[in-house]
């Protein structure tokens, strides 16, 4: 698999250039560094002697104080400690480069290239360019400071390209006049970029000079310099219609794209066409700011918040009173097995656990599916689930009566905000915050009596303001009140157990763009959470059972 990699450059006036590093004191008291651009944005604020800056600008619901030296969440009012080191040193490493990382050599040091770590292509080229930059021999680009004039070419110029346009040979002239490039550069970016030239044109002979002392190589230019440099030459060649290669898969998880990028850059690369990696788009979990005044509540819908309490024991039942509701017993059971205990119908019941107060060899097929299985086996089904007077098929999951879960106690928040998300730009949006705080464990839970944590809320998730998504809300509300969107286990994302989880409903959490796959634009996304809600036992005669 080929990844694409890219380094960033900081301007020295800035925090990382200057070693300022701030941190946020998380749960467990230890200290997170920022993103690189929130630091910046917090230290620019800093030194200019601000009493606070407010990141929502940049996407983050925080404000950070700087008489208290604490981070304020601007929804839920949550504050946490910061703090600003000066003992970082941006870059992390201090001293010259390995010998095998700098190049090109320095000039006068004539030196063979270092041996590649492997040999595949991507390597052979990367080493193959450092050795021609090294040798600054004929034709290898040099830079020459913008004040000094150029040296005439000895050969007719060549004419300005057009951009967008192809070279009569079909191919980008790497060796030939970069000068058509540099004219698109704008003013001010000439004033403080050096240009690319040559030091002999494309009719001499291999070989032959113009008689001059060479022009300083690469080495010659501090960092300031190339970084500059390379930002000139990359507007220059992204305005001159160079094939860009995407860095990131936007479209999903498979490496297939990204691999392909790579491998087209270095086809791309080794042919001597210019390549130009874009950059990925910004993670947007949140939407603008919005006031007090700006939320609205959502028509045909009571209230704009609802809370859960503890599961509600229903009393009086016994498992198999439960059962009788939704089966028929069989007195010829087919000649087929139990798809709970495997053993064959006709035979008694295979369960070993605790033993129901039901005969073992009784068989009973169930109403509304049509499946068979031995009454022992539904008896201890019912028995190791949440004991709510409801079943569902093992089979073919169809749910008999009504559906609850396991989700701990909290509260769920829904109002319109007046931002619309991508792809449903016709209206706004419904906002849904979820906040359950961390506890202890019923006896309905994996393992009672033990606490639980609750990372990651209060959650906020996004619906588009449509008659599609206002429906796609109350059934929400439904699973909400029945304990079905959250549950107690272990993270599948950092492996934490006893914690809270999502159970199998769908949520888009991220606002303005779809990066992680939990954003929009998704033409898809109602359809599919309908289908997972329908899956729960909820769907809209749930609504009319809730008002009954």
């Amino acid at each position: 698999t080929i990844r694409p990699v890219r380094r960033s450059y900081y301007d020295p006036s800035s925090a990382p250039g200057k070693g300022v590093v701030w941190e946020w004191e998380n749960d467990s008291g230890s200290w997170t560094p920022y993103d690189m651009d929130v630091g910046i944005t917090i230290q620019r604020a800093y030194e200019k002697q601000h009493p606070w800056v407010d990141l929502s600008a940049i996407g983050f619901c925080y404000v950070i104080d700087f008489a208290t030296m604490g981070q304020i969440n601007r929804q839920t009012q949550r504050k946490r400690r910061v703090r600003r080191r000066l003992d970082m040193v941006y870059p992390l490493v201090s001293g010259t480069l390995p010998k095998s990382q700098s190049w090109p050599a320095s000039p006068g040091v004539a030196a063979a290239p270092p041996v590649p770590a492997c040999a595949c292509p991507q390597c052979l080229l990367v080493m193959s360019v450092k050795a021609t930059v090294s040798a600054a021999g004929p034709g290898a680009a040099i830079l020459q400071p913008r004040k000094v004039p150029p040296v005439p070419p000895t050969t007719p110029k060549a004419p300005a390209s057009v951009p967008g346009t192809k070279a009569p040979d079909g191919t980008a002239t790497v060796r030939g006049s970069l000068k058509p490039l540099a004219a698109q550069v704008s003013p001010r970016q000439a004033a403080s970029t050096p240009t690319l030239s040559l030091t002999s044109s494309n009719s001499s002979p291999p070989g032959t000079g113009s008689g001059k002392a060479p022009q300083p190589g690469l080495s010659t230019l501090n960092r300031s310099h190339l970084q500059r440099l390379a930002i000139a030459q990359s507007r220059v060649l992204i305005a001159s219609g160079v094939p860009t290669v995407p860095v990131k898969n936007l479209t999903g998880s498979s490496p297939v794209n990204p691999a392909l990028a790579g491998i087209t850059g270095i086809l791309m690369s080794a042919a001597g066409l210019p390549v130009c990696l874009t950059r990925p788009p910004k993670l947007v979990l949140h939407p603008p700011p919005v006031s007090k005044s700006e939320i609205q509540s959502i028509p045909g819908i009571s209230h704009t918040s609802r809370k859960t309490t503890k599961k509600q024991a229903k009393k009086g039942k016994t498992p198999e009173e439960v059962l009788k509701k939704y089966l028929q017993k069989v007195r010829h059971p087919p000649d087929e097995d139990c798809t709970i205990c495997m053993e064959r119908l006709s035979a008694p019941s295979g369960y070993k656990g605790p033993q129901p107060a039901i005969k073992p060899d009784l068989v009973g097929k169930l109403l509304k599916c049509g499946h068979v299985f031995h009454l022992h086996c539904l008896v201890a089904m019912y028995n190791n689930g949440n004991k709510d007077g409801s079943l569902q098929c093992p089979t073919c999951k169809t749910i008999y009566g009504v559906k609850t879960g396991t989700q701990p106690p909290g509260k769920m928040e829904y109002h319109i905000i007046p931002h619309a998300l991508p792809g449903h730009s016709d209206c706004k949006t419904i906002r849904i915050i979820y906040n359950i705080p961390p506890g202890v464990q019923g006896p309905e839970h994996p393992n009672p009596g033990k606490s639980f944590t609750a990372r990651g809320f209060p959650r906020h998730c996004y619906l588009p303001d449509s008659e599609k998504g206002r429906k796609v809300l109350k059934l929400l509300l439904v699973a909400w009140d029945r304990r079905l969107i959250f549950a107690i286990g272990t993270s599948s994302t950092t492996g934490e157990s006893d914690t809270v989880i999502w159970n199998e409903i769908h949520h888009k959490t991220e606002f303005g763009s779809n990066l992680t796959g939990h954003g929009y634009p998704d033409i898809n996304y109602l359809d599919n959470v309908l289908a997972e809600l329908a899956a729960q036992g909820i769907t809209e005669e749930s609504l009319v059972q809730e008002k009954d």
